[in-house]
């Protein structure tokens, strides 16, 4: 067999895009194209840094849960948080990322997260509404992802993509079981039903017209699907969970459409979503803050841990 080293560029990308159309994966020693190696960098880092800050909104009630049992299922969720960022993280540095310097272009403002995790959580009604929908919305975008060509990242997402379905059934559970209670909680699980709706909606990214992205990762088969058909499946997925839950969403213009064969839903206030990407969403500053600050204060762990390895490695 020819050698790597002996093949021509032309023979290299030829290669890659056979790889690709006979739908195989891409391994972190295949050639691959720069641009390619560049955006799988950029969406998983995107990915892992909204999994990281994904753990504020419902941290924030781990000290205020309403009972022991809901305090241990919320710990045990943003633990799994944690956990998928690791996995992200990791996948990463198969393309020659290094974690620290993804952490400090977050942290800079150089690389995003998930818009939906500027938003605030006033009551506990929202960390089962983050559940429903939030991670409802995330399953819908990130089953694709098990098929996406690069293997690591593929790979990683099988054990995500379980761990975020069993999150999507504890928020429903909680929802259901507030709207079986007083007239104060049911009104607190509709409220936070208005609030995060067009946030989850948005979670899809821009408009496939307005995608810059889109095109290429599907030809790429990173992406499997665009922005809107995802978006659309979340709906008609949302409604009737919706219907059993008894809530309403905040949509005059949501019903079904017998002719196309699925929900109609009123136009996105793609503004919002610009205005929440540029850094002026109500949480963007101190989601960023706190995450500078655990950087900072975790430093100490990071060069113990360095110092112990290189210890053991060298005794070794």
């Amino acid at each position: 067999m020819t050698a790597v080293a002996e093949l021509s560029e032309e023979d290299l990308q030829a290669h890659f895009e056979h790889t690709i159309a006979r739908d195989q994966r891409i391994e972190p020693r295949d050639w691959m194209p720069e641009a390619y190696r560049k955006t799988m960098i950029r969406q998983i880092a995107q990915h892992a840094h909204s999994e990281i800050i994904g753990m504020q909104p419902e941290g924030n009630w781990i000290t205020r849960a309403p009972s022991l049992r809901r305090k241990a299922i919320l710990l045990a969720k943003v633990q799994d948080e944690a956990g998928h960022g690791l996995y992200l993280y990791s996948a990463s540095t198969t393309l020659g990322a290094d974690r620290a310097d993804l952490t400090d272009k977050l942290i800079n403002g150089r690389q995003k997260y998930s818009s939906i995790f500027n938003y605030p959580t006033p009551t506990f009604a929202d960390v089962g509404v983050i559940g429903w929908l939030v991670d409802g919305a995330a399953i819908c975008n990130q089953v694709p992802l098990c098929r996406s060509s690069y293997g690591p990242y593929a790979r990683a997402m099988i054990r995500i993509c379980k761990e975020e379905s069993f999150h999507q059934r504890q928020g429903y559970e909680l929802l259901m079981t507030m709207m079986r209670g007083t007239d104060a909680q049911r009104e607190m699980v509709q409220d936070a039903v208005n609030r995060w709706w067009w946030p989850s909606l948005m979670m899809f990214g821009p408009p496939d017209a307005e995608s810059p992205n889109t095109a290429q990762s599907m030809a790429w088969k990173i992406k499997r699907h665009t922005n809107d058909e995802l978006r659309q499946r979340f709906v008609d997925m949302s409604v009737p969970q919706a219907e059993a839950l008894g809530v309403t969403f905040p949509d005059p213009d949501l019903k079904w459409n017998a002719e196309r064969g699925h929900y109609d839903f009123g136009e996105i206030d793609w503004s919002e979503l610009k205005r929440v990407i540029s850094g002026d969403g109500p949480c963007n500053a101190e989601r960023i803050e706190r995450r500078r600050k655990a950087q900072e204060e975790g430093a100490w762990v990071r060069e113990a841990a360095a110092a112990h390895a290189a210890k053991k490695g060298a005794s070794a």
